[in-house]
């Protein structure tokens, strides 16, 4: 597997119907891949394949271990599996309650690990997860996102081992604008992206089609495997 495109190779994005996921779903596309999108939400389901086309959708919710291995057993295994679902809930551990300190570790962690016990992947193919700055620059304005992120770190690395010759690899993305965002009101999200964007060597903030581009990349290239590559505009420098 690898090449310069993905001509007939079968993708599954979960969390593919919003942001990150969404753009890799589509940048998949227009590589040629067959892509199923997976989201535990059938509303944003069916507009993300409005939007994109010739996909299949899936209601799948990754904090299920049943429903994500259900999913797995009614298809041939595919080619590559992304994993971008999380629902979160960020803020200092002691301003939040431990359901939602929990929450946020069943969704993202728990989730990843759920896709990763049950996928059926062909040898040569990729798992890749997502996970974030503050795994490896913590905050404690997000003590549990942080945990969460750098946890995906490692087990990305550790299943680079344990898979082979699947291949397992992590993107680390910067502050990054997508949906996510949309519980700050408008002026908020706009001054908390322009001080973001005023520290960062790039100068702006990021895309999701850039994370994307990275996703793609590992599916493509076939002698990456254990990576974690921070897609950040230079976040980690400063």
């Amino acid at each position: 597997m690898g090449g310069d495109k993905l001509d007939g190779q079968r993708v599954v994005v979960f969390g593919g119907s919003s942001g990150i996921g969404l753009s890799t779903a589509r940048l998949a596309l227009t590589q040629g891949a067959l892509v199923t999108i997976a989201s535990r939400i059938q509303g944003r389901l069916e507009s993300a394949g409005a939007q994109l086309g010739d996909v299949d959708i899936a209601v799948v919710d990754v904090t299920d271990p049943g429903g994500v291995a259900r999913f797995f057993d009614d298809r041939a295994p595919f080619d590559h599996v992304v994993i971008s679902a999380a629902d979160l809930a960020v803020g200092p551990l002691r301003a939040q309650s431990l359901a939602e300190a929990r929450r946020t570790m069943e969704s993202k962690f728990w989730g990843a690990v759920h896709v990763a016990h049950a996928a059926r992947i062909k040898p040569g193919g990729t798992l890749t997860l997502v996970s974030g700055m503050l795994g490896q620059r913590p905050s404690g304005n997000a003590t549990m996102l942080s945990a969460v992120n750098a946890a995906l770190d490692a087990l990305a690395q550790a299943l680079a081992l344990e898979l082979a010759p699947i291949r397992v690899n992590c993107v680390s993305p910067g502050r990054v604008d997508t949906p996510w965002w949309n519980h700050l009101d408008e002026t908020s999200r706009r001054e908390l992206f322009e001080r973001t964007a005023a520290t960062l060597p790039v100068g702006r903030i990021g895309k999701p089609e850039a994370i994307a581009q990275q996703v793609v990349q590992f599916m493509l290239n076939d002698f990456i495997t254990g990576s974690v590559v921070q897609v950040d505009g230079g976040n980690h420098l400063v």
